[in-house]
């Protein structure tokens, strides 16, 4: 029976193409499921032959920790050179995004309160 090893929500594209090459390079036969036409299903990786499930999810894991120290190396060097997103530079380049995101917080905690402050009452 067919194991899931990767669930394709918010997984970026270049990502996914990695997996499936890693999967080629270890000879692991896999399938992947597209999204549904209405985006309940997002789609996945899957490993046809379940001997091979073990092999895959230790490929799967050494890929993810070199992803996640490259990763952290690029968001180091944005950050000493000064390209790395911070809070200054998104309220700079969208400040109605930040002040429309604040007012839905606060919106959403007043909710949150109106039963507690009805019930003092």
């Amino acid at each position: 029976m067919a194991k899931l090893l990767l669930n394709l929500r918010n997984v970026p594209d270049d990502e996914a193409d990695d997996v499936r090459a890693l999967l080629d390079a270890e000879k692991i036969a896999y399938y992947e499921t597209k999204p549904s036409l209405w985006g309940i299903t997002v789609g996945g990786v899957w490993i046809k032959d379940d001997a091979d499930i073990d092999q895959a999810k230790r490929a799967m894991a050494a890929y993810q920790t070199q992803r996640g120290a490259r990763a952290r190396a690029e968001y180091a060097a944005a950050k000493q050179d000064g390209t790395a997103e911070t809070f200054a530079t998104v309220l700079r380049a969208n400040p109605a995004r930040v002040v429309l995101t604040f007012l839905a917080i606060v919106f959403v905690l007043g909710l949150m309160a109106l039963p507690a402050v009805l019930l003092l009452r």
